[in-house]
């Protein structure tokens, strides 16, 4: 029997959560978000907290979130990706970051979007 190719279920913009099984690139980033920035045939490249990774995409799992919970989730990829962009980062502000990118719902907290603008602030003064 000829098998047929199941085609690249994901989207540009989708929200995932990353599965590292036995890939060493993706090390440390086991249940950690990212968003769909490309889809090829058998593989995505994602956004992560803190960059890009080309992934199968037998290392993705849909977190099934609405258009505008994956608009949200895009800002905030945004904000953290900018941050750890802009240079040196202290280690606890890395820490923070890292966590956001841990979260399994689409939205911050009263006190994370507090973190996180504290850290822009004070990212903006240093330059």
């Amino acid at each position: 029997m000829e098998r047929t190719k199941a085609p690249n279920p994901y989207r540009v913009g989708e929200v995932c959560l990353l599965i590292a099984k036995d890939n060493p690139d993706l090390r440390g980033k086991g249940g950690c978000w990212g968003i769909v920035n490309y889809v090829g045939e058998f593989s995505c490249t994602v956004t992560m907290w803190d960059g890009e990774y080309t992934v199968r995409i037998d290392h993705l799992k849909p977190l099934n979130y609405l258009e505008s919970e994956c608009q949200q989730m895009q800002q905030i990829s945004d904000r953290i990706h900018r941050l750890w962009d802009s240079g040196k980062l202290e280690a606890p502000a890395e820490a923070v970051l890292k966590c956001l990118g841990e979260l399994k719902r689409p939205y911050l907290t009263a006190f994370e979007e507090e973190l996180l603008g504290f850290i822009e602030e004070k990212r903006l003064l240093l330059k």
